[in-house]
């Protein structure tokens, strides 16, 4: 009876550990591996002001005196820190056990986001530099620990948010936050986790849904190819749908027929699972990885948008992705799901995730429930001008666009957002740049090089317009039968050098005009700001958005729905919007929820404006 007693206390403190642990769901949901360790929870810290954490040997250390909860960051409250001013050097530490029965396999140290360089150590050892705020990285550690034993991780983080080099989206470069520019995020700010791989295993996969020819196509990628087998199954609902076993090598291409195959989309949101198994040369199973798909399509034609070979308007809102308790990371797994179910209760099909990275959790909860989404990058603060700024965005995105390009929900890729740099170089340099690696990373999605900017390499059309009275606001979209422009600077000849002889010559760069042979969408239009309290004037002080707020709520609904329907009625030109935005967010009052995510409004009536479709309308 005591022996019970005792084992089902130790089963007890076990769970109890894991609901005290701060987002203790396994963060890749895509690529899912049963043995792994969640680094998430306490950890100890030290502020580096004066940048001497080097020299005092910082990299050494085995805990420093004060004590931090990741993934959150030291600007966040569920971090324990809550310090709000610039932090430039940031130090972390925790001791991390190797468990036994990983003996034999390589060990990696995952971080799902560490914003912005970061270097971690093990025992002292230098063991990876990274460069880039929001991708996730892996470092492997094998030859630094031994299974058994504990050791001292520390992670060195470095910002310079206002030195323009690094992509920094709504983060604001001022002291306190305002207009558009919210509280910073610095440091660790996704799940941090420890997992064993054989030597043999599975790197990654890239999935590839074949609507047209009724297949999956997997295209693995190896630590080591040592002359296994790779097995590949695909199931519904438990039932296997299509098994194929190919060689364990980088250069194979598994190919499984899908016989009536059930399509994903936002109507009907069907994942086929997948498993993976990695067999060395006596057949025994070496690693073994979870996923799913949803065999779905986008593609353009002429002017649409088209989902699973049909025209498919898209119903957005800004998504930020701020949370008033954690800044960019969501306080909970749930947190994430929820707020997909505020914006489809609002009328919405999807979102543009707005100036940052979505953590995988939400890509995962997209899939599950059926919500459109269209990838950003965090582009704002970073100067296109620079070569140097333009080689870390570029490594940055393109390990933003493998982490998740088998993502069904995901539609769209945009790099950049109202980029108007009045360089003729540089910047279109690095739009064609970001075409093109993009299209080479993931040939199955449209590209959208500037939402709202100025466009030089893009599939998709887009400007922003915050005029806020509807009529008006129509006449500005479509003037006399020509759609608006985006904004762009004027390109004078300039002289330039070539060669070594001193030859001068002109050269003229002309930014595409809108030839309506792509999809035309507003991307950010609304932004109506409302508040019950904004009538006082301190409340008109303190709060910020687009134009005039209406003087009642009547009015808001008047104004609203009148936008709305400013843009449907040139559907057969506008296809598809974005509204401004989803919640409000610190000093910015133009949400449908509050900062908390409570409704503002009656959501019956706000469900009946933005679910409205051209058709309906």
């Amino acid at each position: 009876m005591k022996r019970i007693s005792l084992a089902f206390l130790s089963l007890f403190l076990c769970v109890a550990s894991v609901w005290a642990m701060p987002r203790p769901e396994y963060p890749r949901p895509q690529f899912e591996r049963a043995d792994w360790v969640n680094l998430n929870g306490e950890w100890t810290y030290s502020f580096d002001f004066g940048g001497s954490g080097m020299e005092r040997e910082f990299y050494k250390s085995n805990g420093f005196n004060d004590k931090i909860t990741v993934p959150f960051c030291p600007e966040s409250k569920l971090s324990g820190v809550g310090y709000t001013d610039f932090i430039n050097h940031f130090w972390y530490q925790r001791p991390i056990t190797i468990p036994q029965e990983w003996n034999g396999k390589n060990i990696l140290l995952n971080f799902g986001a560490v914003y912005y360089k970061s270097e971690v150590y093990v025992d002292g050892v230098l063991a990876n530099r990274h460069f880039g705020g929001t991708s996730s990285f892996a470092v492997d550690i094998t030859s630094l620990v031994k299974p058994g034993q504990t050791h001292s991780l520390v992670v060195y983080v470095e910002s310079d948010l206002r030195g323009a080099k690094q992509a920094g989206g709504k983060q604001n470069l001022q002291y306190a936050s305002y207009g558009c520019n919210y509280t910073r995020t610095t440091g660790i700010w996704q799940t941090v986790w420890m997992e064993a791989v054989h030597p043999e295993g599975l790197q990654s996969v890239q999935v590839l849904t074949d609507i047209g020819q009724q297949q999956l196509v997997v295209r693995p990628r190896f630590y080591k190819e040592q002359g296994g087998k790779l097995q590949v199954t695909l199931k519904d609902n438990g039932k296997v749908v299509a098994n194929q076993t190919v060689s364990a090598s980088s250069l194979s291409s598994v190919v499984l027929p899908v016989k009536k195959m059930k399509t994903w989309s936002p109507e009907s949101p069907f994942l086929y699972d997948l498993e993976y198994k990695v067999l060395d040369k006596n057949g025994n199973i070496v690693d073994e990885v979870k996923g799913y798909a949803g065999m779905r399509k986008v593609h353009i034609e002429g002017n649409k948008i088209y989902l699973n070979n049909k025209p498919y308007y898209q119903r957005l809102v800004l998504d930020q992705g701020f949370y008033p308790d954690g800044i960019w990371t969501a306080p909970s797994d749930e947190a994430l799901k929820r707020d997909i179910e505020l914006s489809m209760e609002a009328g919405f099909n999807g979102a543009r995730l707005h100036q940052k990275v979505f953590e995988e959790r939400f890509y995962y909860w997209a899939d599950k429930m059926g919500y459109l989404t269209w990838g950003e990058a965090s582009s704002w603060g970073m100067d296109c001008n620079d070569t140097e700024t333009a080689r870390n965005f570029i490594t940055e995105w393109s390990e933003i666009v493998q982490r998740d390009r088998n993502h069904p929900s995901l539609l769209i890729w945009t790099p950049t957002n109202e980029e108007f740099w009045p360089d003729r170089v540089q910047y279109p340099r690095l739009m064609h740049d970001l075409y093109n690696l993009t299209k080479l990373i993931d040939p199955t999605r449209p590209f959208h090089g500037a939402s709202g900017g100025t466009h030089i390499a893009t599939d998709i059309w887009t400007v922003h317009n915050y005029e806020q009275d509807p009529a008006k606001l129509k006449d500005k979209l479509y003037n006399g039968g020509k759609l608006m422009e985006a904004p762009k600077w004027e390109i004078h000849l300039m002289p330039m050098n070539i060669g070594y002889n001193g030859l001068k010559y002109t050269d003229q760069y002309a930014f595409p005009e809108y030839r309506k042979d792509m999809p035309y969408l507003v991307d950010e239009f609304g932004g109506i700001k409302w508040n019950p309290a904004q009538q006082t004037e301190s409340a008109q002080n303190t709060s910020w958005g687009y134009g005039e707020p209406p003087r009642s709520l009547e009015e808001f609904y008047t104004r609203l729905e009148g936008q709305v329907d400013a843009v449907l009625s040139l559907s057969n030109d506008i296809w598809g919007y974005c509204y401004t935005q989803l919640t409000d967010v610190e000093q910015e009052q133009n949400g449908i929820y509050y900062y908390d995510r409570t409704p503002k409004f009656d959501m019956k009536r706000i469900h009946a404006i933005f679910s409205k479709t051209p058709e309906s309308k």
